[in-house]
Parts: C-alpha cells; sequence; structure tokens
C-alpha cells in the first residue's frame, strides 16, 4: 500500500479557466480521506488527476515515493470507482469481476482466486452467475467495488459511487465502504458533495471551494473548529446560522450586538476577541446550540432572548424551528419535546461557548479554540 501526495498541484484548461490552484495534500497510507465541496469545487478534477484521467498542469502527484505525472493510467497501480457503475451488461458478475485481469493474462487459478475473495469480502458470493439487469442498485455498486478489489491496488478511488442510491442504501452502503477500508487496510481517496457522507467515513476532510483547500481536518476538527466562514456553513446540518453584528462592551464585559439582540460573550473568551471591539463582526452558532428552554448543561454559558416561531419542521426525535427576531431570522434544533407554537414568541437561549466569531473582511475565524 501507499500514500498520496500533491504538490502545488494545478490544473488549467486551454481556455485559461483554473480549475485546480496550486494545492498540497499530504494523504497518508491506509488513511480514508474525503474530498468534499459544492458542484464546481474541482474535487472530482483533482481525484481524476490522481487517476491518470486528466493531465496535470503543474505540480507533482506522488503515489508512495513515485511520481507519476507522466504514467499511464493503467500503469499507476490504483482503482477507481465511477458514479456510473458501467458493468457490461451480457456479461455475468463473475466476468464483470474478472475482466481486468484476462485483459492483463493473469493466470486462470489467480483470477479465481480474486474474484472469490472479492465476492466473499462483498458478500456478493451468491451473485456470481447474475447478469447486471437482474441486481438491483445496491447489488451493482457491491460489485462495481469489487472490480476495483480484484486488481489489490496500492490506492482506491471513489468518484461519487453512491450518488444514484436511494437514501436508505446510502446509509447502508457508507457503512460497508467503512468497514471495507478497515478491512482492506488500504488508502481510500473518495469524493463526494454530500457533507453527511463525509463526516461518517472520513479519517479526515478535504474541504475545497472554487480550487482551493479551504481546510483539512478530522471530522470533529471541522465541525468543532472551523477555519472560516465557508467551512463553518458547509460543515453541519441544518448549516450554521450567521449573524452581520459588532462587538461592544456591555455590563463591564463584551456582548455581540445584531442591532435585534444582544448576548453576552463568556469571561474567557475576552482576551481574545478584545482587540474586536466596537468592530463589526460576523457571529456564527449551530442550530443544536441553540434551544427554546433553559438546559441542565452546567458547560453552557446560555444567554436568553425572545423571537418569534415562523416555522416548525418534527423530525421525530427533534425538531426544527426557523425563528425571527426583528430583522435576525436563524434556525434551532430544539428536543422534540419542545413547547413552542407556530407564530407565537418563545424564550430563545444561545450557548455562548459554542459561538464563533468571523473577519467581516478576510471571513477567517477569528479565534481557533
Amino acid at each position: 500500500m501507499a500514500g498520496v501526495t500533491l504538490k502545488d498541484l494545478v490544473k488549467r484548461y486551454p481556455n485559461g479557466f483554473q480549475a485546480v490552484n496550486a494545492i498540497n495534500l499530504e494523504i497518508y497510507d491506509k488513511e480514508f480521506v474525503v474530498l468534499v465541496g459544492p458542484s464546481g469545487c474541482a474535487k472530482s478534477t483533482t481525484l481524476r488527476m490522481v487517476a491518470g484521467l486528466e493531465e496535470v498542469t503543474d505540480g507533482l502527484i506522488l503515489i508512495g515515493d513515485r511520481v507519476v505525472n507522466d504514467v499511464a493510467a493503467k500503469d499507476r497501480n490504483i482503482a477507481m470507482v465511477f458514479q456510473n457503475y458501467a458493468l457490461y451488461p451480457h456479461m455475468d458478475v463473475y466476468k464483470n469481476l474478472a475482466f481486468a485481469l484476462r485483459l492483463r493474462k493473469f493466470p486462470k487459478e489467480e483470477i479465481d482466486r480474486r474474484v472469490r475473495k472479492a465476492a466473499d469480502i462483498l458478500g456478493i458470493v451468491q451473485l456470481l452467475e447474475r447478469k447486471p439487469k437482474q441486481l438491483s442498485g445496491g447489488q451493482r455498486q457491491r460489485v462495481a467495488v469489487g472490480r476495483a478489489i480484484v486488481r489489490e491496488p496500492q490506492v482506491f478511488l471513489f468518484d461519487e459511487p453512491l450518488s444514484n442510491l436511494d437514501a436508505k442504501l446510502r446509509v447502508t452502503m457508507r457503512a460497508e465502504l467503512t468497514r471495507l477500508q478497515r478491512q482492506l487496510e488500504t488508502t481510500m481517496i473518495y469524493v463526494t458533495h454530500d457533507q453527511v457522507e463525509a463526516m461518517t467515513m472520513g479519517d479526515r476532510i478535504v474541504i475545497m471551494k472554487d480550487g482551493y483547500i479551504m481546510q483539512v481536518g478530522s471530522p470533529l476538527e471541522v465541525y468543532n473548529f472551523p477555519d472560516n466562514e465557508f467551512v463553518a456553513g458547509f460543515i453541519g446540518s441544518p448549516a450554521m446560522n450567521f449573524f452581520r453584528a459588532k462587538l461592544v462592551r456591555a455590563d463591564g464585559g463584551l456582548a455581540v450586538d445584531t442591532g435585534n439582540f444582544q448576548v453576552m460573550v463568556p469571561k474567557e473568551y475576552h482576551d481574545v476577541y478584545g482587540s474586536y471591539k466596537d468592530k463589526d463582526v460576523t457571529f456564527g452558532i449551530r442550530p443544536e446550540h441553540i434551544a427554546d428552554a433553559l438546559p441542565e448543561d452546567s458547560r453552557g454559558q446560555w444567554e436568553k432572548f425572545n423571537a418569534v416561531v415562523d416555522g416548525i419542521e418534527p423530525l421525530g426525535a427533534e425538531i426544527i424551528l426557523e425563528m425571527v427576531s426583528g430583522q435576525q431570522r436563524f434556525t434551532a434544533r430544539v428536543d422534540s419535546e419542545s413547547n413552542s407554537q407556530l407564530h407565537k414568541e418563545a424564550e430563545v437561549y444561545f450557548n455562548m461557548r459554542k459561538m464563533h466569531l468571523f473577519d467581516t473582511k478576510s471571513q477567517q475565524v477569528i479565534r481557533d479554540r
């Protein structure tokens, strides 16, 4: 197995458009790394350059210690699983799994060993004699993954492989791919636009925007300590609430003033935020750190004000509230026992120990806890 290194990687097209902007990334051996971001952020383009399906304009790609910029895709010892399963409809599952090995003229005994091993790992031994049209979407995806496994590559590449599956099956396949990576102990690079997939699958997440890497870290790291407004708003569902505000003096301390409500900043944060006193800032807080009843949580500093409930979305275990305070709109994720009523005023509590402040110009986080 091997890690993957990207050094000052650039992709520029003949029309002058630069899709990938000098990115640097170290993916370690046996690590599961997820590239995530909105459509057009160049995550798939980056993956295709690693695969050898896109030419590199500038920079280096290393698989292990070998520079592979000029190495053909078939000689990079990688395997790629696409969004489209691309199975051969006239071949049964066994032949689909064996096809790449037959092209490389592997001995029949070795082909059979690898095919049956992959089928056993993926739980599709009973499907080996079926044609793709006789398979469900999840079974076809397993066959596509099996075609990668039989090659026993150094690195697996996945380009949004679960996008065509229904929601329930995506959850199942997420767990299966994660288990597979642990079982095979191999390096995997996975591309998705779904931040839930990224959070639940990756050892580390690479968040991309407009061909730049915005942040790299573990799922909890990027959730709890976002580097900038983009990462803060992209990771988490529902998304983080943002308020244009000013940091002001109040009651002998500091407060965030949005113009419609004011909430006190915890004393232990005063030293970090002090230089922004009387300056415009962006105040961020996640919906799950907002309550409509005072929680019994000694770890929080809960600041109260009133807001009107403008929408209610019951989800069973929890409720999503759309709330309005003056000109400010925000989302709260509260307990299913909530007593809040539509179009009625309710008490709102912000856990200020979970707050985030961002510089309005750079959009970078002011404090890194």
